[in-house]
């Protein structure tokens, strides 16, 4: 019996080595599993990477050599920076000249810069030795000898940055300290011996350079991969979906992806790549992990992502898992509404990319963005604004960081089919950002109108952005956040005429999810938001792009600290309803509701800004508008309710993740283990 087997696997060497090229010996296996192809790449399909590039080049994704000069001269400058302020250290601690000169310290790049994909910015990790103190003295030292006094630290993060702006270039810089007596040049990272005794932030600030070395590693084709991952970023960018913040993906998990596929197809050209990302991933069963490698056991004992443990990992949504220990989840952030978004994302470049290649489109078409304002009937308006552009700064970068949240809180409302959250953020008046996400309602049989109630959704929100704030010292005069629900024929009041009135390209995808909804019956949806001691009613900021204010013509929500709500005076927040249009007439009643009742020193946030009022400097009038001419939803909507994400998981979910983890005959899922397999 054994004697069989072993003729049958060198037969098997022996007809695989004459399907190679000259007879060569057998290609490198990467990956998990075997590749799905390793045909060598035709004349057509460098034809087709060289149109790609191309169409790449209009925007800005090559750096030149001159950019590349400078880039290299900045990172020059701050190594330097580095290697003085160790040594400063080195001479209070009185240690003889001799250990000063090879104490060394070192700034290793990670990220897009690491991986040779990087446009703008610069990402990487001061590497010290033991005997220096924590980053807040790397910061100082900064500020002092560059001139950096804008250097901003970010220590509440998951992995403390600090951000700042150097000789024109976006630096985003962590800190390591190992535990080493000495830095050196050439230090190898990729051991897990380097770990050793270190605290978890400093093995997280670690984690971007020892994973991005990694990806690089386990990719059979270094340029081939690189330009590939260009395209895709590019394409994430121009289509909403690149915010590991805002719940989607990140550089990392984009490309441990295109990583994926190149493993997948190792002898395939980028053109090629591109399309068969979309073919694997239009058809990936999620939740089953993508992995770059199986994961490496490890005598450290640090925490690991792993279904068969940790009970939580069992419920991402969509996991890539990182490839150096400690393996993580880079997705864990991704939402039902954000995975939905994406998953639909995937199936639409599919179909381009068919298109393309069969010679119906040009690559150009890839990259045109969605019409996300024309996409959704409803939308909610969430502002922010602070009395000062240094406190816009910080606040902005709180209330963005927190937005999935309120992206979590919304989807799960009974009424609530989807939440898509636009990335971008757009300017109002002074110091004010918004952001716009798009509302699919859940359609209820025989029923005429719905009152949807997201009082909860948006006060859970907020009090989630104040304690933050409240915790981080950085609550301040004049910070406030609104939320408004407004229609798609009101957005002109927020943005500019060429995003507002942008038509919609009629598209394969579009054209799927329409039809299910020809036939629906119109239902009128009445957003309703409940004033309590922190919320106020008032008209919506007055847009950059409008010489006059808008009409409020919806419920707006504005969140308040205490002093600011309670100094608004009561007539100041009631207003009547604008008459309704005609033709056809509308009827919008107008909202009735008391005055707000002094606040609550159990829930308070503590005390900032004056009263609030219009950007006029008035009192704003406020009404609200129970629309009887729209039906619910998305136009182009997505075939199917996502399941709702409970708070806890029940026992039928974990059935059907079970389920779900099951190996199809999908070639998804045979180039995914699920987590019962990864032993």
């Amino acid at each position: 019996m054994i004697i069989c087997v072993c003729v049958c696997v060198c037969f098997d060497c022996r007809l695989l080595r004459s399907n190679m090229p000259g007879g060569q010996q057998p290609q490198k296996h990467y990956g998990i599993t075997s590749a799905i192809s390793l045909a060598p790449p035709r004349d057509i399909d460098h034809q087709y990477t060289q149109k790609l590039c191309d169409a790449m080049k209009p925007f800005g994704v090559f750096e030149d050599e001159e950019e590349l000069n400078h880039r290299l001269a900045v990172l020059g400058k701050l190594n330097n920076f580095v290697k003085e302020w160790i040594a400063e250290i080195s001479e209070l601690k009185n240690l003889p000249p001799s250990a000063i000169s090879c104490v060394g310290g070192k700034i290793f790049t990670f990220g897009s810069y690491r991986l040779g994909v990087h446009t703008k910015g610069l990402s990487g990790v001061v590497l010290a030795p033991m005997l220096l103190c924590e980053s807040a003295c790397w910061r100082e030292h900064l500020s002092r000898g560059s001139g950096q006094q804008s250097a901003a630290a970010v220590e509440d993060a998951f992995v403390p940055v600090i951000k700042f702006k150097f000789d024109g270039i976006e630096i985003d810089l962590l800190f390591a300290r190992l535990a080493l007596q000495s830095i050196p040049d050439n230090l190898d990272l990729r051991g897990d011996s380097i770990l050793r005794n270190l605290d978890i932030r400093c093995i997280r600030s670690l984690n971007g350079c020892r994973v991005t070395d990694e990806i690089l590693y386990l990719v059979p084709n270094k340029e081939n991969f690189r330009l590939t991952l260009r395209a895709i970023k590019l394409w994430a960018k121009r289509r909403g979906i690149y915010s590991n913040m805002l719940g989607f993906l990140g550089g990392v998990s984009w490309a441990m992806l295109v990583a994926r596929t190149c493993q997948l197809y190792p002898n395939a050209v980028a053109a090629t790549l591109v399309h068969k990302f979309f073919l694997v991933f239009s058809k990936w069963e999620w939740p089953n992990p993508v992995l770059l490698k199986q994961p490496e056991e490890s005598n450290l004992n640090l925490p690991v992502w792993d279904p068969r443990v940790n009970p939580s990992d069992r419920y991402h949504l969509m996991p890539i898992i990182t490839p150096a220990y400690p393996q993580q989840n880079s997705t864990y952030n991704v939402s039902t509404s954000t995975r939905t978004i994406m998953s639909e994302e995937f199936k639409y470049g599919l179909s381009v990319t068919d298109e393309i290649l069969q010679g119906k489109a040009e690559w150009s078409k890839l990259f045109e963005p969605p019409s996300f304002f024309q996409k959704y009937k409803h939308y909610i308006v969430l502002t922010a604004s602070a009395s000062t552009e240094e406190n816009h700064l910080e606040w902005i970068g709180l209330v963005e960081s927190k937005i999935r949240v309120l992206v979590g809180n919304l989807e799960r409302n009974e009424y609530i089919t989807l939440a898509h959250v636009n990335p971008q953020s757009f300017p109002g008046n002074d110091f004010v950002s918004m952001w716009f996400i798009g509302i699919i309602f859940k359609k209820v049989e025989n029923a005429e109108s719905v009152n949807i109630d997201l009082t909860y959704d948006i006060q859970s929100f907020t009090d989630t952005v104040y304690r933050q704030a409240n915790n981080i010292n950085m609550l301040k005069d004049g910070m406030k956040i609104e939320a408004t629900h407004v229609k798609k024929k009101q957005l002109h009041q927020y943005l500019p005429p060429e995003l507002v009135q942008k038509k919609k390209r009629v598209s394969l995808w579009s054209l799927s999810h329409t039809h299910t909804h020809t036939h629906t019956q119109s239902v009128t949806v009445c957003v309703v938001f409940n004033r309590s001691s922190r919320l106020s009613l008032r008209p919506p900021v007055r847009c950059s792009w409008c010489r006059t204010p808008p009409v409020l013509t919806s419920l707006s929500l504005s969140l308040l600290l205490p002093a600011a709500a309670a100094a608004v005076p009561p007539s100041s927040c009631l207003g009547t309803a604008p008459p309704p249009r005609a033709p056809p007439p509308l009827k919008k009643p107008a909202v009735k509701a008391k005055p707000p009742s002094p606040p609550a020193s159990s829930t308070a946030p503590p005390s900032s800004s004056s009263s609030s009022s219009s950007s006029s400097g008035k009192p704003g009038a406020a009404s609200s508008s129970s629309s009887q001419d729209e039906s619910n939803g998305l136009e182009d909507s997505v075939n199917g309710a996502p399941a709702k994400r409970p708070l806890s998981p029940t026992q039928e979910e974990q059935a059907k993740r079970h389920k779900e983890s099951e190996v199809s005959s999908n070639p998804a899922s045979q180039t995914s283990p699920t987590p019962s397999q990864e032993s």
